[in-house]
Order: structure tokens, then sequence, then C-alpha cells
């Protein structure tokens, strides 16, 4: 470290030094330690930045790496009514709707003519759901596209789709694996405490049968993200204890690829909206969203190496920032994005290679394609390379919105009780 990092931990609170410099010699931060960093202001909050992007830099360098992935969320109807979901709708609701499976294979096709290598899958619980429905859409991909990775079904969806198969959390993950699923995304977690769960999403997937169906996933040979939702009710300590308990999974099973902190989008989101809760914010402050990302990379340091940014939340600019707070990771491309922009996300549902590429040179940074297991596909050193095949679209309305999906009378969801 440099001199003028020397002289801010000579200046900085006893107790932050002392955690920053263990951090530095790789030791491991308790909860406790993570929680003081998040009362840090002034000199010792930039410290622990800078702490942060040091230990970003020894992990995995200058590298700054994005998938190009198209989301394909299939279905917006959905037995739950989560407070923080503006994208779910009741299967009586007029703005249902249900991609046929062949439509699915069609998104998922032209996304992969314009470099894609994965397809991420989620969508609502709808009622009456087939248990096999899941492995039908996995076939039909892979049929046609046998090497794009199919990302698909969070834990919720695992265990939704297990009670319709009425199997085992294990029977029924080894069945999507055989049905082509690669990785699963470990969405659905947002704050792995069961009280809090209570309040914000009563019937969501409990705390114990998230853990269930990730490590369950692990022990067969299932990586998968971790996530947490922050900036809605929960507190300091209930971010550091979600991430202590990431931790002790990867201690375990070493499964995780990355790590996602997801800052709440509170526009349209029902809790928000109809003010549900007492106290409840506008997502992360500025400062908050920093420390997350900076605080998540000190925590995970030698067990998770990639922190990830969600640019649809937190748009270019912050997210360069971050990227100067520990993370390493832009996520994808995205093409379509439904579940963020439905809650009132301002920054767009695609951001093509080539503006990703421009964001992390203006920071210095080099930016390199990955697959969905973070091994780097190209490095892009220099700027004589050429446009990339989803650069070059011009009319992205080809790709359709959320906002038009709702209203497409052939895609609307037919409620199975009344076929």
């Amino acid at each position: 470290m440099s001199a003028n990092i020397d002289y801010l931990f000579k200046n900085a609170d006893p107790v932050i030094s002392e955690i920053l410099n263990r951090a530095l010699d790789e030791k491991e931060i308790s909860a406790k330690e993570g929680l003081e960093l998040y009362d840090t202001d002034g000199m010792d909050f930039h410290l622990v930045g800078l702490v942060a992007d040091e230990l970003r830099r020894r992990k995995v360098g200058n590298i700054v790496t994005y998938v190009v992935n198209r989301n394909i969320n299939f279905t917006n109807v959905c037995i739950k009514q989560c407070g923080f979901c503006a994208f779910s709708r009741d299967f009586r609701e007029e703005e249902g709707y249900f991609l046929p499976t062949e439509e699915i294979v069609r998104r998922a096709k032209e996304a992969h003519d314009l470099g894609a290598t994965e397809v991420c899958i989620q969508a609502g619980l709808p009622p009456d759901m087939e248990g096999d429905l899941y492995e039908k859409i996995c076939r039909a991909i892979k049929k046609e596209i046998p090497k794009i990775h199919i990302h698909g079904f969070s834990p919720e969806e695992i265990l939704y789709g297990a009670t319709r198969s009425n199997t085992t959390i294990e029977d029924y993950l080894k069945r999507l694996k055989e049905s082509g699923v690669d990785t699963l995304p470990g969405t659905s977690a947002e704050i792995l405490d069961q009280k809090l769960r209570d309040k914000i999403a009563p019937g969501r997937i409990s705390v114990n049968d998230w853990i269930n169906v990730i490590k369950t996933a692990h022990k067969i040979g299932i990586n998968t993200t971790s996530t947490m939702m922050f900036g809605h009710i929960e507190t300091p300590k209930d971010r550091v204890e979600h991430i202590a308990k990431i931790r002790e999974i990867q201690k375990e099973t070493r499964g995780f690829t990355e790590f996602v902190p997801l800052d709440f989008i509170h526009s349209e989101a029902p809790m928000y909206k109809h003010q549900l809760h007492e106290g409840i914010r506008q997502g992360g402050s500025g400062k908050d969203v920093l420390l997350t990302h900076g605080i998540a990379r000190i925590m995970l340091n030698n067990y998770i190496d990639n922190i990830q940014m969600s640019w649809v939340k937190e748009g270019q600019k912050m997210s360069q920032l971050l990227l100067m707070w520990g993370a390493n990771d832009f996520g994808g491309t995205l093409i379509n994005e439904s579940i963020s922009t439905s809650a009132g996300s301002e920054h767009g549902q695609l951001l093509r290679p080539r503006e990703i590429k421009r964001v992390v040179r203006e920071i210095g940074r080099i930016p390199a394609e990955r697959n969905t297991k973070y091994k780097i596909l190209r490095r892009f050193e220099d700027y004589s390379e050429q446009e990339e095949e989803l650069d070059k679209v011009t009319d992205t309305s080809r790709f359709g919105s959320y906002t038009e999906l709702v209203k497409i009378d052939k895609y609307k969801y037919q409620n199975p009780r009344k076929a």
C-alpha cells in the first residue's frame, strides 16, 4: 500500500484501522466487525473503499468481466404476493402473460445468434403449473441450442417445482440437471432472516428451505450465484449477518460463483407505495450502496472472488464507482429486463458490449467477456476489436418490453381451471 494509505491508517479510528489491517492480512472479518465498518464516516469511510479495492485487485486484478446473456421471464403470473415485487400478477388480472415454449426457444435462439452464451430463465409461480414444465423448457432450448448455458430457476422456483412434482428437492434438481440446467440464480434470498422475510414477503420460501436448495444444488454439481436485497426495512446488522451466512455456506460447499448486492427499487413496489412498514426506505443511499459492496468484498475475501454490481439498479456512473469499491463484475447485457424495470428502475433493459467496454475503460480497467462460470472468453486490451453482433442491432424494439408484453393477446395467461 502507498504512503498515502499508510497516512490514512495512522489517522483512522483505531478500531476501524485494526479491522481493515486484519482484512489486508487476509484474516476473516466477523459480522460484528463488518457492522463497525457500516458506521464509518469521513476518512474512515474512504479507507473502507480503498481496502475493498485493494482486495479486489489482489483477487482478480484489473479485469472487469461481463457476460453476453438474455433474461427470459416467461410468465408474470404468481401465487405469491411479495411486498417488494411489482413484476408479478395474480392469475385473475388482465396483465398476466405466459410465453409458450416455442417463444421461449425463439428468444433463446435469437440471443445466441447475437452472441449470447447464456439465457437466464426465471418467472412467477403460476397456479396449477405442470411439475415438469421447467424440464420441458430446458429440453426444448437445448434441442435447438445445445451449447447455450441455461442459468435457470431460483430456489423459490425449485421448491415450487419439486412440490408440484411431488418429489424431493434433490431428485427434482437432478431431473433439471439432466434436462439441461447448468447453474441456478441465487435469487429469492432477499435477507436471510426469517422474521424479516415474514414481514416483506409472507409465504415466501423460508431461510431454511433456501439454504437447503442451494446446498443440495452445490452437492450435485450445480453452481449458483448468491444475492442480497438491501435498502428497504433491513438494518446494517441484518446485512452483515446475511453475508456471514453466505460465507458459511461457501466454506462448506464452494458452490457460489459470485455475490450480488441488489438495491431495493421502491417506486412501484407495493410495500413502499402503500407504506406497509414503518420506516421503509427508497433503496440504499449512495453511501449505503458503496459500503454494502465494499463490506461484501472484505467479508467474503478468500471465499467468493467475484462481487457483481447491478447496472440495472445503479446506473452506469454509480456502477463505475462500485468497481472502485470492491466490485469486479458488470453482470450481463440482459437484452430483456422485466423485474427491476417493472419496479421502476430507470436504467433500461439492454446494455450492449461496446457500452460496457466504454464504462470499464473510462476508469482505467480492462473489459473481458466471461462465461457464466467466470472463464474468460475474450479480453479487450485495446480499442481495435470489431463490433459484436449485439452492438450492430439498431432497432432494439425487436426485443420487446415488459410494458408491451403484458398487452399482447396471444400471450395472455389462460387459467387452466377455466380452460
